[in-house]
Order: structure tokens, then C-alpha cells, then sequence
């Protein structure tokens, strides 16, 4: 995530004693739009960096050329060129390991403290996005249901509560429908409408049970969390639990113009923000509360200014996608007469010891296959996606790492105060056992790569790759999965005009004074090669990809062969 010029970013630990300007609506809910507030274009999200750091200033990265002399001709040549890039002075102060291995032999090409830790970054997403594809296959399919007390009688009348029961369904988003905020919402709509719902006599509700623990991972730093990249996981979520924000000047001495997208009820605005005159610098500070739906805008926007637009996350995105949900079958003309709520699982718990009438299912949505997530996970390198995947292993990867000998200090799917993430990480840990890759060669605290007490060995993750491109049942989707260079995801604007272009399949990741890649590349000579490159502690945010890049081109431009 770019860190915009002289934009000061914060949070609130404590509620702020302000109040909100907002309007009131004829139901008594709150119009969360301050100031004649146009109406953006809504857009799919899409990640500027590997992984968005806000702290972390993106500078774009220069295109590497090969070597005027072109390709090296022989193992010995190749190892003089990787070797005389590591051993560059403006490196020195850093770490740097290297794993190059023939996908053909298995013979290596290159090592450079290769069983030694480096933090990963979003590299880490490769091994819960692997083990997802291993343990659930390219056909899982995300299920969001809904239930009531009885089916509708013959009015179309349910008595009592419509309950929908979520299994962390990311699909409800704009990066799967165009761009659309509300198209999710309304297939799932349409669903209820079609089993017949015409009025709920009771309320919406949202239950989250799902899932347990803390919706945030353990080790993300507090200025992750504004910000999409360090949005909330949830069994409900919706438009990757996040809002887009934009604030725009409008005429010297005037309010600046806020707007949150897509408009709803939960999040508020606190509009403090003045349009300065053209000639004053922008100063401009956007607040947003830990665990608050209230958003302070501060500070001043010269008028003519472009203007500011970030993504926004959600405290407890369960509440959103019920409100906005409530909306949409009101559109389809579904009265529901009851309030809005969300339940977890020990109110889920409770409930079911109070009732003693089993729910009815009256609709499922299932969501597009996992092939399509992992991919839309990868290429854009996707933080909440990979949490929700790595807790959704927690939830049903059970069957797949039980044994007899087990017990709860082993094995948490043993243990009924565990959470989904830590059952989750279990489920990994197992497969990498199956690959082969020892326990400690790595150590995860998230999925996604975020935190930054991730730990890998760049020999963990060509064990890995290795394995899904040879052993693997998955390995054609767990090939497309990956971004292409010169094409797509994070790769997009990197080797472009290379030998690399099209050719480099991998995985990336960025975090401050942080750069990874791992993948595959084939040589001029057409022998397939598999790598991981992780940098660390180099804090130039343009010589980090940028030496990397340059040793990829070298395997690229390799004219000799590994045997």
C-alpha cells in the first residue's frame, strides 16, 4: 500500500469523545456520508505491493537488464555471476538466502544460507495456500447457509428468526463480481427469495459460530490494522472486510468531501477536514479506532487537489454484511420485521441449549470453486483470504491429521478450547510433514505473511515447491495459482522486456526492509528450474526486488545445462 506524502496515519486506542456528523434516515439509521458526497466508480481491490505495508514507502522498481555479455554458459559461470550480485557492498549489512534447484535432477545450482531463518513475508502464504489446495482440492467449495425455525408458510411468512449461517465465503466480494459491492449480497438474496421468504417475523441474523479466536493474528503490528491488508477475519465476511474511503477537497473554506463505499450503517464519520486554499500543502489525517466502526477525517486539502483514497477496514465486518444484506432483500420486496444481529459460538452455544427446535435450511450459496480463491488469493497476494483459508483448514482439515497416538497437547482438533487458526496451523505443519520439509523449517504465527514472527528457510520453500510441481495430484492449479511475471498479480510490472517475461511463475512478498520471491523459471537452454530467494534487513525499498530480479534474469538467461 503506497504511503501517501504527508499523510499522517493513526489510530485511536480509546474511543474518541466526539461526536459523529451524520443524518438521520426516516428508519432512525445513520447516513454515513458527509458533504455532497459523489458517487466513485466501485473498483476491485486490488494490492499496489506484494504484501501493503503502510509504513512502507513503494517506490516503483527498475527492470533489471541481463548481463551485456549475455547468458552464462556453465554451472561454474552461473555460480561467479550469483555470487558477485550477493556480494555487492550496499548488501553487506544485509541477510540474504538463496535456493536454486533443477526441477529435472534435483541437483542444486546455488545455495546461500539456505537452512537458515529469514522472515518471509507474503512467501508464507505459499504454504497455507498449498496445503488448502492439498487437503480441501481444487473443488472445495465455500457454503453459506440459511435457516429458519420452518420452512415459509404458504404467505411467504417465516415466524421467528432468519439465521445466515456463514463458513468464511470470501467470494462475497468485488474482486469476484467485477467491481459490483452488492452482487454477492444478492445472489444470497435471491437464494432466500426463491425458498419462498416473503416476511420474517423475528430478526436477520448473522451467525459467526464458525470460526473461534481472535479475528486478528497474533504479531500484526497496530498500523496494519487501518488498512485492508490487516482487515478482520470473519465467518461472514463481505467486500474483503473492508470500505472504500475517499476524501476530496471542495471550495476553500469548506468542508472536505468524505465518502465511505458502499454506503451502510455501521461504519461512521467524524468530518473534521477543511479545503484550504491551493497555494497550502495537504495535511490531511485519516483515524480509525482498533476496535471502532467510527473513522475521524482531520486536517486540511487545498482545493484542485486529487485527493485521497485508501481502503478502509471493518471491526467486526459481520455487522456489515448483515446490514447491507437486510438492504438487499428489502430491494426484493422481503419485509423483515425484527432488528439486525450477529451471534458467535457462545452465543450460538447458549441459544441451542434454550431452544429445543431443530432449524430448518431453507437456502445454500455455494461459493466459485477453491481453484478460483487460490488463485485470487496468490497473484494479488491477498491477507485475508489466506487467514480465512488457514481457518477454514482449522475447521475442516480434521479428518486429514487425527492419529491415534495424538493427544490435545499435540493435536488442538483434540483440544475444544482451541482455536480455528491454531487448528489450522496444525493442519499445515502436518502436511509439510507428508512433503518432507522438517518441523522446524519453518516457524507460523499467520497465514498471510504478515506478522513478523514468521520464520522460513528458503530449503522449506523449494521442498515445497518442489513437491507441488512433481507430487502433487494439484499441480496444474496450484501452478495457475501463482502470478506471472510481466502479466498478472504482483508480478505484473517486473521483468517486462526480459527473458523473464512470461516465464517466472512464483510467489512474492514484501514487508519493510523485506523482499521474497520463490518459483520456477526455465533457462535459455529450456531446463526448468525451481528457487527462493529471501532478503532481509535491506532497507532500500528499490535494490531489494531489484538484486532479486537481477539473479532470477541470471537462471533465465542460463544458456548451459545443470547436469
Amino acid at each position: 500500500m503506497k504511503k501517501i506524502s504527508r499523510i499522517k496515519i493513526a489510530f485511536l486506542f480509546v474511543a474518541a469523545a466526539v461526536l459523529p456528523v451524520v443524518a438521520q434516515t426516516t428508519d432512525n439509521r445513520r447516513v454515513i456520508i458527509v458533504g455532497a458526497t459523489p458517487t466513485p466508480t466501485p473498483v476491485v481491490r486490488v494490492s499496489p505491493t506484494p504484501t501493503p505495508v503502510v509504513k512502507t514507502v513503494s517506490v516503483p522498481t527498475p527492470t533489471p537488464k541481463p548481463p551485456v555479455s549475455g547468458g552464462a554458459t556453465s554451472i561454474a559461470e552461473l555460480q561467479s555471476r550469483i555470487q558477485q550480485i550477493l556480494l555487492r557492498p550496499e548488501l553487506r549489512r544485509g541477510h540474504i538466502g538463496l535456493k536454486v534447484v533443477s526441477l529435472d535432477t534435483g541437483k542444486v545450482v546455488y545455495a546461500e544460507n539456505a537452512e537458515k531463518y529469514f522472515m518471509p513475508a507474503s512467501n508464507m502464504k505459499s504454504f497455507t495456500v498449498a496445503t488448502a489446495l492439498e487437503k480441501l482440492t481444487p473443488d472445495f467449495h465455500f457454503v453459506t447457509s440459511v435457516f429458519a425455525p420452518a420452512r415459509p408458510d404458504a404467505n411467504g411468512v417465516v415466524r421467528g428468526d432468519l439465521t445466515i449461517f456463514g463458513r468464511g465465503d470470501i467470494s462475497f466480494s468485488t474482486a469476484f463480481y467485477g467491481g459490483d459491492y452488492y452482487k454477492g449480497l444478492d445472489a444470497l438474496a435471491d437464494k432466500i427469495v426463491q425458498a419462498g421468504v416473503k416476511r420474517v417475523e423475528g430478526s436477520l441474523v448473522g451467525d459467526e459460530s464458525y470460526f473461534t479466536g481472535s479475528p486478528i493474528a497474533y504479531g500484526w503490528e497496530w498500523d496494519d490494522l487501518q488498512w485492508y491488508d490487516g482487515a478482520e477475519v470473519s465467518a461472514l465476511p463481505l467486500n474483503d472486510n473492508a470500505l472504500d474511503l475517499a476524501v476530496r477537497p471542495s471550495s476553500p473554506g469548506n468542508p472536505c468531501i468524505v465518502s465511505l463505499l458502499p454506503v451502510n450503517p455501521v461504519m461512521r464519520i467524524v468530518n473534521n477536514c477543511r479545503t484550504s486554499d491551493k497555494s497550502v500543502k495537504r495535511d490531511l489525517t485519516v483515524k480509525k479506532g482498533l476496535d471502532q466502526n467510527v473513522v475521524e477525517v482531520s486536517g486540511t486539502m487545498p482545493a484542485g487537489d486529487k485527493g485521497f483514497t485508501n481502503y478502509l477496514t471493518v471491526t467486526h465486518p459481520a455487522d456489515l454484511f448483515v446490514a447491507l444484506l437486510r438492504q438487499r432483500l428489502e430491494q426484493k420486496g422481503v419485509v423483515v420485521t425484527g432488528p439486525t444481529r450477529v451471534v458467535g459460538a457462545k452465543e450460538k452455544a447458549f441459544l441451542a441449549v434454550a431452544s429445543t427446535v431443530p432449524p430448518v435450511q431453507l437456502a445454500t450459496l455455494e461459493s466459485p470453486p477453491f481453484s478460483v480463491i487460490a488463485a485470487k488469493t496468490m497473484k494479488p497476494s491477498q491477507n485475508m483470504y489466506t487467514e480465512t483459508i488457514l481457518w477454514t483448514l482449522g475447521q475442516e482439515g480434521r479428518s486429514a491429521t487425527l492419529t491415534t497416538a495424538a493427544t490435545p497437547e499435540t493435536n488442538p482438533f483434540l483440544d475444544p478450547k482451541s482455536t480455528s487458526e491454531e487448528r489450522g496451523r496444525f493442519v499445515v505443519r502436518s502436511f509439510l510433514n507428508e512433503v518432507g520439509i522438517p518441523a522446524d523449517g519453518i516457524v507460523q504465527y499467520d497465514g498471510s505473511g504478515l506478522s513478523r514472527h514468521n520464520l522460513v528457510t528458503p530449503e522449506a520453500l523449494v521442498q515445497l515447491y518442489t513437491y507441488m510441481a512433481k507430487r502433487s495430484r494439484f499441480a496444474d492449479a496450484w501452478l495457475n495459482s501463482l502470478t506471472v511475471a510481466g502479466v498478472d498479480g504482483t508480478l505484473r510490472n517486473r521483468f517486462k522486456g526480459t527473458s523473464g517475461a512470461g516465464n517466472v511463475r512464483g510467489k512474492t512478498g514484501t514487508l519493510d526492509q523485506v523482499s521474497a520471491l520463490s518459483g520456477y523459471v526455465t533457462t535459455a537452454a529450456g531446463e526448468k528450474l525451481v528457487f527462493s530467494i529471501l532478503v532481509n534487513d535491506v532497507p532500500n525499498a528499490r535494490l531489494r526486488p531489484s538484486i532479486i530480479d537481477e539473479i532470477v534474469l541470471s537462471l533465465a538467461n542460463f544458456n548451459g545445462t545443470v547436469n
